[in-house]
C-alpha cells in the first residue's frame, strides 16, 4: 500500500464574527493575514511552508468547516479518491483554490469534512519576510506568541477507536495511543497520525447526537521556553489559559489551552516523541497513569469537555468524561492527582 497523505495542511473554521477572530489571531496568537476571497481570511505562521494555515470563514455557528490534508503525491491523490468511493463516501472535485490545486472534499462516516489534495503553492517570504535561513519559508515573526507552524486537529466521535479504524483503512492513519476509563471500559481519547507525530489527528468521545464537531486545533511553537513565554503574553494581554502549561502523557507534549472570541479552542503545544516503528501497537492508557495530565498533579477543568458547535449532549476531551455522559461513571479528573 502506497503512503496516501503526507501530513495536515490546513484548517478553515466558522465564527459569526469574522472581524473579531481575525483580530485575534493576529494581534494575540501572532498569524499574518496572507489574502482575502470572497469573504475568506487566509492566515499563516511565520513557519508554514505552504502559503497558510488557517482560514476562517463566517457561519452562523463556531465549527470546523474542514481540515486540509496534502498527499504524498499525485497518484496517492487519486489513490485516496478510490479509496474513500469504494468505502462509500463519494465527495466532489474542485480544479483550483487559493494556494493549491485540484482537491477532492469528502465527509467521513462520523461527519468530518477533509479536503484531499497535492499541488500546493510554496510561500517564500521576500523583502521584509525573508529569512536569514535559506530552508525557513518567511523569517521568524517578531511576535511573542507567534506559533512556528498549524500541528494537529482532535475532533469529536461517538465511537473513537470506530473512527480510527475507519481512517486507518481507508487513507493508512496509524493508530498511536487510547484512553480508556479506569471506572468503565469506555474508549475516550485516541491519537492517530499520517507520519512520525505522535499525532496529527485527534479523537474525543463524543456523546452527543450532532455529527462532525471539533474539540480543538494546534500551534506548534519550538520549545518549552517558548510556550511558558505564550502563556505569559496571552495572559498579560487578556486571553485566559483555560488549561495548562503541562505536559500529556500520550504524545510526551506539553501544552497549553485557550480560547479564541468565537469560543473556538486553540491548542499551543510543542515536544513529543516522533515514532518510525511500522509495526506499532497502540497502548490504552488509563487516567490515573496521567495520560492527559502526566504530572496527576491538578485537574482538567470541564469546560475541556466542550466541543463545537453546541450540542444536544455532552462530549469528552482527552481523559475527562462529563458526568452526564455516563451516569454510572463518577468523573475522576475533579479530583488532585488523577491526571
Amino acid at each position: 500500500m502506497i503512503k496516501l497523505l503526507s501530513h495536515l495542511s490546513h484548517v478553515e473554521i466558522t465564527t459569526p464574527d469574522v472581524a473579531a477572530s481575525v483580530a485575534f489571531y493576529e494581534e494575540q496568537v501572532g498569524l499574518r493575514t496572507i489574502h482575502t476571497e470572497d469573504g475568506k481570511h487566509y492566515l499563516r505562521a511565520w513557519g508554514d511552508y505552504y502559503t497558510h494555515s488557517l482560514v476562517i470563514s463566517e457561519g452562523p455557528e463556531t465549527t470546523l468547516a474542514v481540515m486540509a490534508w496534502r498527499t504524498s503525491s499525485d497518484d496517492a491523490l487519486d489513490e485516496a479518491v478510490r479509496r474513500i468511493e469504494a468505502a462509500g463516501h463519494a465527495g466532489s472535485w474542485t480544479e483550483k483554490s487559493f494556494g493549491h490545486g485540484r482537491s477532492y472534499t469528502f465527509t467521513g462516516p462520523y461527519g468530518h469534512t477533509m479536503e484531499l489534495y497535492w499541488d500546493v503553492e510554496k510561500y517564500k517570504g521576500e523583502g521584509e519576510f525573508a529569512s536569514a535561513y535559506p530552508d525557513r519559508p518567511e523569517r521568524r515573526s517578531r511576535h511573542a506568541v507567534a506559533p512556528r507552524q498549524l500541528d494537529h486537529v482532535t475532533v469529536a466521535s461517538s465511537d473513537v477507536k470506530g473512527f480510527a479504524q475507519w481512517y486507518g483503512d481507508v487513507l493508512g492513519f496509524r493508530a498511536m495511543a487510547f484512553t480508556e476509563l479506569d471506572e468503565a471500559p469506555l474508549t475516550v481519547f485516541g491519537v492517530i497520525t499520517t507520519n512520525e507525530k505522535s499525532h496529527d489527528l485527534g479523537i474525543v468521545y463524543d456523546g452527543s447526537s450532532r455529527a462532525g464537531r471539533v474539540n480543538h486545533y494546534a500551534y506548534w511553537v519550538d520549545t518549552r521556553e517558548e510556550l511558558l513565554q505564550a502563556a505569559d503574553v496571552l495572559m498579560e494581554n487578556g486571553t485566559d489559559m483555560e488549561y495548562g502549561p503541562s505536559i500529556h502523557g500520550i504524545g510526551e507534549q506539553s501544552f497549553l489551552y485557550f480560547r479564541d472570541p468565537s469560543g473556538m479552542r486553540v491548542e499551543v503545544n510543542t515536544g513529543g516523541y516522533r515514532n518510525y516503528v511500522p509495526d506499532w501497537e497502540p497502548y490504552d492508557w488509563k487516567p490515573s497513569q496521567g495520560s492527559n495530565n502526566f504530572y496527576r498533579n491538578g485537574s482538567m477543568p470541564m469546560s475541556m469537555t466542550e466541543s463545537f458547535p453546541p450540542a444536544d449532549g455532552p462530549s469528552a476531551t482527552e481523559e475527562g468524561v462529563h458526568p452526564d455522559t455516563l451516569a454510572d461513571i463518577i468523573n475522576p479528573y475533579a479530583k488532585q492527582g488523577r491526571g
